[in-house]
């Protein structure tokens, strides 16, 4: 268990280096320049220049990345000549010059919310489609089968722009039952924090546990047909027992979706976050996007990747857990 551990974390930490060089060189070899992208409206060839020396663009490509990877640990200077340096703590992945503000500031501002939503969907999205496939599956062929699977259907066949905005009719606009969304931190204000984050907390939800409900079936009609599910109940061990069995094999691809949607949900949902006006990652990245803000758009990118990594790393990590197997 110590050995395949240290193996899947190597291999982990590999894949982050790996993904820093794949993301800086990426966006480096971009036909646009950065250094134009941050000169405004009027920009001479003196001023080009000096943008160029003021984000480090004038060194060899390779220094660059040197000075990039070590800010995120060490922290960096931009414009270390001019009379007003700027000072970026670590960890580093960048400076906005358009908004004059640290690239891990606005991060760190902004992934609060998107873990906020993504943590409250994927519990309820996680329960649901679970619950619901289970009971699909020993209901097979039955009414209740036909009704969840129906529901699976129309679910994942919704778009989620499409979902959010009925919602905010229905519910806010025409029913009154809540107000519009105004995100606020649970810690200053539990009330207003739930009353804002249900709506969009649901419209994820719905969109994926209706994949996960048919996943879920699928993957338990297919363990209760093993050999082994049958001699348990030739055994006569009870339902509970069997039931348990069948999901815990039937668990790894179900593991495996779950984490990188988990992973790929904190990058930041952008649809949800827009409709609802919450001030998270799919927002910031809207708006680094719409503004050109290529630091902003790098470190955001460099964030989403690395959770992803993480989600690797952490269901690998877990199926030795629910199946002894894969450690050999």
């Amino acid at each position: 268990m110590a050995a395949y551990i240290v193996r899947r974390v190597g291999i982990g930490i590999g894949l982050l280096v790996l993904l820093s060089v794949t993301v800086f060189f990426l966006f480096s070899i971009l036909p646009s320049d950065p250094a134009r992208l941050t000169c405004g409206k009027i920009c001479t060839p003196a001023l080009l220049e000096a943008n160029r020396a003021r984000l480090g663009l004038d060194k060899p490509i390779v220094e660059q990345y040197v000075t990039f990877a070590a800010g995120i640990f060490a922290g960096r200077v931009f414009a270390p000549d001019s009379p007003e340096p700027i000072v970026c703590n670590a960890p580093c992945l960048g400076y906005s010059f358009s908004r004059h503000e640290q690239v891990t500031s606005l991060i760190s501002r902004s992934l609060p919310v998107t873990i906020w939503l993504a943590i409250g969907a994927f519990i309820i999205w996680m329960v649901v489609g679970i619950l619901a496939g289970i009971y699909a599956a020993l209901r097979r062929g039955r009414w209740q089968d036909r009704v969840v699977l129906g529901v699976s259907m129309v679910g994942y066949s919704l778009p989620a722009f499409f979902f959010g905005l009925v919602v905010i009719f229905f519910v806010i606009i025409k029913l009154h039952l809540l107000p519009f969304p105004s995100y606020v931190s649970p810690f200053e204000d539990p009330v207003r924090f739930l009353q804002t984050m249900i709506l969009p907390w649901m419209v994820l939800a719905i969109l994926n546990a209706a994949f996960y409900m048919r996943l879920t079936r699928n993957q338990m009609l297919e363990a209760l047909g093993e050999d082994f599910i049958r001699t348990a109940r030739a055994k006569g061990l009870p339902d509970r027992v069997v039931i348990r069995h069948a999901l815990r094999a039937g668990l790894t691809p179900i593991v495996t979706v779950a984490g990188l949607d988990l992973a790929v949900l904190l990058g930041g949902a952008i649809i949800t976050e827009s409709i609802f006006s919450l001030p998270g990652m799919g927002s910031l990245t809207v708006a680094s996007v719409n503004d050109s803000d290529l630091p902003v758009i790098t470190g955001i990118t460099l964030v989403a990747a690395t959770f992803i990594i993480l989600a690797n790393l952490f269901v690998d990590l877990l199926y030795a857990v629910i199946d002894p197997r894969v450690r050999l």
